[in-house]
Order: structure tokens, then sequence, then C-alpha cells
């Protein structure tokens, strides 16, 4: 097959790395607008990923039979949507349709879509900035600590825990009065606080039927024991510890198959992927959010240890075949490390040379994310900047093998956690 993937981080990095290597090089790929990593499994197209005309024409001219969305951004502005046209319909476009990304897109119709279908999920209430006093109300009763999220999308950074009323209020009044997060906080969504572990899961589904693909659980806090900013990520282990026997019979039967049921009964097109943001209570999973295509830095531990060709189940999925289709998992334990520019979450420096990345043991692989070629060098291009992901027989020995690569990876200001997967070591 003729394939395009839209988008140019890890993810997508990961998702090409799979359908080169599953596929044995039967399908040709192209990467829009991709890095020096994607330019590895294919060819990068210096397209934006909102340039749907512009994407419409290349796979036109380019005879493209696939599309597959890596972010969320294209799809909430209608991606699929766009590729409907006649001129373009016969092109599989895997990614939900701008309907169904509102499942990511806003966190209020996501809410509302859970308590239609009777899908555990924590007790909420959402406000305008016309209703900003009934709100601030509405927290002094709360019980502590308080979440409060953007209804829209804000970069992972739409998500506060606040630990006294008097910060909720503050930030309530940011987000709705002050505009904290723009367009995204026009609505706020406040939530009851779950006190447990996360993980996350993903399926792949056509709106019908769905396989579900591995787990992995991602660590988000910039320092180690998860201390410190939020970040879109700092790594990732798969399988999870927990995720196994009565629990996931849980999450099968109250949070996926009501998720795929209600996008069937509700008549939203959905071809793609499910990003499941879990929370284990009292052994009692509830879902935090959903995501509309595959987490980042997860899917850099799930495509490696997914046996299937990507692009075969895509297709099954597009022609409604999934039913009969078997995943098939390594069972070793998957950890990637993310490592990062220095200042990052924060401001942080761009243009460092990276060195290093060509003396990597077969074992891991490198997957880049915020990377661009300047005068023949990879340099650094973003926060997030790289990771490493290694095979081992348990976290301990894959989470020391990828600290050992990056201990040979250098660019300056380079930082990266030494402890990810810590509690199950």
């Amino acid at each position: 097959m003729k394939i395009l993937i839209l988008g140019g981080g890890g993810r997508e990095h990961a998702l090409a790395w799979n359908i080169k290597e599953r596929g044995n090089g039967r399908h040709e790929l192209f990467i829009a607008p991709g890095n020096p990593g994607t330019a590895q499994c294919g060819t990068n197209i210096n397209i934006a990923i909102t340039d749907f005309e512009g994407l419409g024409r290349f796979c036109l001219d380019n005879t493209i039979e696939m599309v597959i969305a890596g972010p969320e951004e294209p799809l909430v502005k209608g991606a699929w949507d766009h590729f409907q046209q006649e001129a373009l319909r016969h092109i599989h476009f895997i990614g939900p349709s701008q309907l169904g990304a509102q499942l990511e897109g806003s966190k209020a119709f996501a809410k509302a879509f859970m308590q239609r279908h009777h899908i555990p999920t924590a007790a909420y209430r959402e406000f305008t900035a016309e209703q900003f006093e009934e709100g601030v109300n509405y927290l002094q009763q709360h019980s502590l600590p308080i979440v409060l999220k953007a209804d829209g999308l804000a970069a992972g950074k739409g998500v506060v825990i606040c630990a006294t009323h008097a910060e909720a209020i503050i930030e309530f009044e940011a987000m709705l009065v002050q505009a904290k997060f723009g367009d995204a906080s026009k609505t706020v969504v406040v939530e009851q606080f779950l006190d447990g572990i996360e993980m996350s899961i993903f399926i792949l589904t056509d709106g019908k039927d769905y396989v579900l693909l591995p787990e992995a659980k991602d660590y988000k806090r910039i320092g180690e024991k998860d201390t410190g900013l939020n970040t879109g990520g700092m790594g990732a282990v798969s399988p999870v510890p927990f995720a196994t026997g009565d629990f996931m019979q849980k999450v099968a039967t109250q949070i996926i198959e009501p998720t795929v049921k209600g996008l069937d009964k509700e008549g939203i097109d959905y071809t793609g992927f499910v990003f499941i943001g879990l929370i284990k209570v009292n052994n009692e999973p509830f879902v935090i959010e959903y995501n509309c295509r595959m987490g980042d830095p997860e899917t850099e531990v799930v495509m490696p240890r997914l046996k299937n060709d990507l692009a075969n189940l895509c297709l099954a999925a597009a022609e409604h075949r999934l039913a009969g289709i078997h995943i098939e998992t390594d069972p070793r334990t998957a950890v990637t490390v993310v490592a990062v520019s220095g200042g990052y979450p924060g401001s942080f420096e761009k243009g460092y040379k990276i060195e290093g990345l060509s003396d990597v043991p077969a074992e891991t692989i490198v997957f880049q994310a915020g990377t661009k070629e300047k005068d023949g060098q990879i340099v650094t291009n973003g926060g997030r900047v790289l990771c490493a992901t290694s095979f081992g027989a348990n976290t301990s020995e894959a989470v020391a093998q990828s600290r050992q690569v990056l201990s040979h990876i250098r660019f300056d200001d380079m930082y990266y956690r030494g402890d990810i997967g810590y509690e199950f070591e």
C-alpha cells in the first residue's frame, strides 16, 4: 500500500517504524511533515497537517491509498470530513469524523457522552463565563482537591488540580474570565478528584467492532517520583502489571464496549484509534479522558510490542473486517525514556547538535520527536526531543537499557527521568 501518515513527532515515527518493520517493506510510506527519524522509514513531505487541500492534492497526485492521522489537531478541525468529498472518498482515512473527534476536542462533550452511555467517570459540572458566579458558589461547596479542565484542546496543559477552594476560584477565574487557555477555556469542566493509579488503553475501531492494542502507562511530571510540572510525557511502560484478569474484564465490559456501542448508536463516523485514559480506584476503572488518536509517548512502547502490521490492521478497520483479527503482542516489557530540552516544559533553546544517534544497540529503538536536520546535522527542535525504547524481561531491565543508551546520546541541556516505571521495579 501507499500510505501517508500525518504528523511529525515521536508518535508518528513509531507508527512509521511499525509499518516499515512489520510490513517487511511491502508498503510505500510518506510522512507529512515528518522529522529526521521518520525519514528513515519513508519519505517526508513538507505539507502542514491542517492544509487539507494540499494533502488531498498530494494523495491524488501520488495515488495514496490510505491516510493515517497521528495528532488530534487535523481530526478536530475536520480532516476526515474533507476526505469524504467525491474525489478523495476512495482513500481510506484512519481517524474519526470531526464530530467523533469531539471526544477529545471537548471535555464537556466527552463527559456528556459517558453519562448517556453509563460509562464510569468522575462526577462533574460545566460552566461558561455567563455562569461565573454560579460556578464560584459551586466551587466553595466542593470537596477537595478540585479538578478544573479547560473544555477544548490546550496542548495537554488545560488541567489544574487545586488543593484549596481559594486556589480553585483563582484558577477558575483565570480560565473563564482571563482566557488563560484562550478559546479552549470558554467552558470549564469542574470534576471530582479520583485517587488511584492511571493507565492508558488503546483500541482501533471501525465504529462497530474493535481490537484491543497493548496497554501502557505514561509519566507526565518533569521530576523523578512524579514531582514538578506536568509535561506532554516523560516516558512510558508496557505492559502495565495491574492490567490483568478481572480488572481488564471490567474495562472491556464497562468502558470499551459501551464506548463503541455508543458511537454506533449515535451514528458517529469513527474509523480510527480511541485512547482511553483510565484510573484504577479500589480495583474499579473510571475514565479520565478520551483521545481520538494514539498517545505520545505511549505509542513508542505500544508499536514496538505490536507484532501485527499496523497498516493491515488499519485496512481491516477501513473494510470492516476487525471482527476476525487477532492481535499478536511481544510478551516482553517495553520502556521508553524521553530526553527533553533543558527548561521544558517552560522556555527552552532549540538548535543544539545531537550526537550519538548512530551508535544505538539493536535492542533499543530511538524515536525522534523534536528534531530537524540543519546543515547535515540533526539538531533539537522542540521540548521533547527524542526517546529511547528498550525491551527487557521486566521493567528494571528495560529502563536500565534505555538509560544506558541515553547516557551515550548528547545535546546541550539534555534532561531525562531515570525512574520511569519506578513503582513496578
